[in-house]
């Protein structure tokens, strides 16, 4: 079981950074691939970013690439997302989610990939 606590979500303005964060419990975290989702008021839940859990392998979605910047730091249990250049569109409640994985460069890019779920972080950008 993994539990996963995300942060750093708020309100920002638009042209402005966050970086959210994402704690996991579990004390092996490294055989586990690491993704963040996020879901817009009366939209599905969509992929933004994921790594692997080697740290080698990293994906993008088409919105968020070039201002996007996961990472994550296996003596802390914790994977950021660094957002830069926010824009309205980005609003939305930010998931982190975590896969167990044999593979060190096999990444998540759907969330029924995912087998833990953070609560999420409310991320509003305004204009």
């Amino acid at each position: 079981q993994v539990q996963l606590v995300e942060s750093g979500g708020g309100l920002v303005q638009a042209g402005d950074s966050l970086r959210l964060s994402c704690a996991a419990s579990r004390r092996t975290f490294s055989n586990y691939a690491m993704g963040w989702f996020r879901q817009a008021p009366g939209k599905e839940r969509e992929f933004v970013a994921a790594i692997s859990w080697s740290g080698d392998n990293t994906y993008y979605a088409d919105p968020v690439k070039g201002r996007a910047t996961i990472s994550r730091d296996h003596a802390k249990n914790t994977v950021y997302l660094q957002m830069n250049s926010l824009k309205p569109e980005d609003t939305a409640v930010y998931y982190c989610g975590a896969t167990y994985t044999g593979g060190s460069s096999w990444l998540p890019r759907a969330d029924s990939q995912i087998d833990y779920w953070g609560q999420g972080t409310q991320v509003t950008v305004s204009s």
